[in-house]
């Protein structure tokens, strides 16, 4: 099926893969090869994507200072359920779409860092929801319970350590983003191995001073948003000669 399209005083003729494009000052078409772009000096922008790292900071950070207060018991609390909500949507949602548009912007570090966290809260998540029935196969077993927790976690610290190495070029900031975790869960899988609350409420602070950094750096970003940004916030980055 054959097309024409006025666009800007040029008719632009298709046939099926092949293109012709007519010129309106010889009244003659110049054909394209089959399955080639048509060149048009008038053709729309490409689609410019928003930065995604301002959504995923958010996400991690706000996932991280929920979870990390609960690890220190904060007004009395010792029941981490509530936190569900919060690891399925901010923690993992946002998180995995942040990651998917962090891959279509090019960068495989964050987008890679952002899905993976964006799955650790959504399998995190899916331990505390009854329904599922994994707290209830424990019920009886607290000390196998904690066991599996550590492993679990530790899972994670090997991930993270992989990113830390990955992001060792780049600045301060995200250096310290995955340090304080990394320093954050490995304080936690300790007491959930030793059963000592005291390593619980250590780690909850590591994780209380990664989410402030992640603050941080997303609010950097958010500012950047602007083309004329209130204030510029340092990242520190290393200088790679």
């Amino acid at each position: 099926m054959s097309e024409a399209i006025h666009r800007k005083g040029r008719f632009i003729a298709r046939e099926s893969a092949h293109v012709a494009i007519f010129q309106p000052d010889t009244g003659t078409f110049i054909d394209t090869p089959p399955f080639s772009p048509v060149e048009d000096d008038n053709q729309e922008e490409e689609l410019v994507i928003a930065n995604p790292y301002g959504l995923g900071l958010l996400g991690f950070s706000t996932s991280t200072f929920v979870a990390s207060m609960y690890s220190m018991q904060c007004r009395g609390i010792k029941t981490p359920n509530v936190l569900v909500g919060v690891a399925i949507a901010s923690g993992s949602i946002a998180q995995f779409l942040s990651g998917m548009w962090a891959f279509v912007s090019g960068d495989m570090l964050g987008g890679t860092a952002f899905i993976s966290y964006g799955a650790y809260w959504l399998s995190y998540a899916a331990v505390l929801i009854p329904g599922t029935g994994i707290l209830a196969a424990f019920e009886n077993k607290p000390e196998e319970l904690r066991n599996a927790l550590g492993i679990y976690l530790a899972m994670w610290v090997i991930v993270t350590f992989l990113f830390l190495i990955a992001a060792l070029r780049r600045s301060i900031c995200l250096v310290m983003l995955l340090v304080l975790p990394i320093c954050n869960v490995v304080s936690i899988i300790i007491g959930e191995f030793t059963n000592n609350t005291k390593y619980m409420k250590i780690g909850g602070g590591f994780g209380v001073a990664a989410a402030f950094v992640g603050y941080y750096m997303a609010l950097r970003e958010l500012l950047l948003s602007d083309e004329r940004p209130l204030l510029r916030l340092p990242m520190w980055e290393f200088k790679n000669d």
